[in-house]
């Protein structure tokens, strides 16, 4: 099974509670809870918060080490077949949508990567403007212009890499070549809390996050990628939100409470694009609330109860419930 939904909505805290009661190991499904010492901004469970539960991609690789989404298709599949080899249940859990739709539909084979040629696309947007690239990529692909941000510069330049060096749009290899995760049933629940609370809430985990030493853990993070000779080039790890904005602050182009608005506004935007996403993925059951009240808790409980043990006894499943299209997010 799988919990989806924005940041700060719950879903660890629903993870341990589904993982207690129903005998499960969680897999992480965040792609910054991946790296090693990313831990205050990244919202990572320390191990005496974990209730004993299993938990699994965590603290996988090095900062400086790339971490593809087809590299965790491939791990997660990997850790799904041992837990089900347990007779455990598999608790997929994170806000990343690119990396459930990996582990569950398969990616596109596409060409692998070139540095020299993402090293020209950075400098062009760092020369020209992140918008100049994302014009490039509307005269290659206009489908995944209109799905990129122009804002998401690692995204764009995935794109313009795939469509230049295969000659073909990304959109268009997209549609092909995937191999889905095969002889699993995924269930899938989504929480949709309350947006002004959410965002309260958002903003409460930011002033925490740097009062629990975020900018120290990033010192230490910029301070070892040094150590490895990486200097050249920023991981993008140390580009996601918190991290950006530490580091921001520690190079004095901030002060510590622009760092710590900007990262609250980082992340208020970057929940309203993963509500975004996970509205599109299909057959998710929604739960109007957060993970860590008793009350969805118990209603998530029972609907997953109730769903195995239609799946056992061969019955049809009900459709899972949406949030209204159009609500503001």
């Amino acid at each position: 099974m799988a919990i989806v939904g924005p940041t700060a909505s719950g879903k660890s805290a629903l993870a341990l509670e589904l993982g207690e009661r129903l005998n499960g190991e969680i897999v992480n499904c965040d792609s910054i809870q991946i790296y090693r010492g990313f831990v205050v901004g990244s919202g990572k469970l320390l191990p005496h918060e974990r209730r004993g539960i299993p938990h699994h991609l965590l603290d996988r690789v090095d900062p400086g080490q790339a971490f593809t989404a087809g590299d965790y298709m491939r791990e997660a599949r990997q850790v799904l077949a041992s837990i089900h080899a347990r007779r455990k249940l598999p608790i997929v859990v994170g806000g990343t949508g690119l990396y459930l739709r990996a582990l569950l539909l398969g990616l596109f084979r596409g060409p692998a990567r070139s540095e020299a040629l993402r090293a020209r696309l950075r400098h062009l947007a760092e020369k020209r403007g992140r918008e100049f690239l994302h014009r490039m990529l509307r005269r290659l692909d206009s489908q995944a212009a209109c799905r990129i941000q122009p804002r998401d510069t690692q995204k764009i330049i995935r794109a313009l890499e795939v469509s230049i060096l295969a000659r073909q749009p990304l959109s268009r290899m997209h549609d092909g070549g995937r191999e889905p995760l095969a002889g699993v049933r995924a269930l899938k629940i989504g929480l949709d809390p309350d947006r002004a609370e959410l965002f309260r809430r958002i903003n409460t985990r930011v002033e925490r996050m740097f009062a629990a030493g975020l900018v120290e853990e990033t010192r230490a993070l910029i301070e070892g990628v040094r150590l490895q000779g990486l200097r050249a080039k920023t991981p993008a790890a140390l580009e996601a939100l918190g991290y950006k904005q530490a580091a921001s602050y520690l190079s004095r182009n901030a002060t510590l409470a622009e760092a710590i608005a900007e990262t609250q506004k980082a992340t208020r935007r970057y929940a309203k694009r993963q509500l975004t996403w996970f509205r599109r993925e299909p057959k998710v059951a929604w739960f109007r609330g957060f993970g860590d009240d008793p009350r969805i808790q118990t209603q998530a409980l029972a609907w997953l109860r109730e769903r195995c043990d239609r799946v056992r006894n061969g019955t049809s499943v009900a459709r899972p419930t949406r949030p209204p299209e159009g609500e503001p997010a």
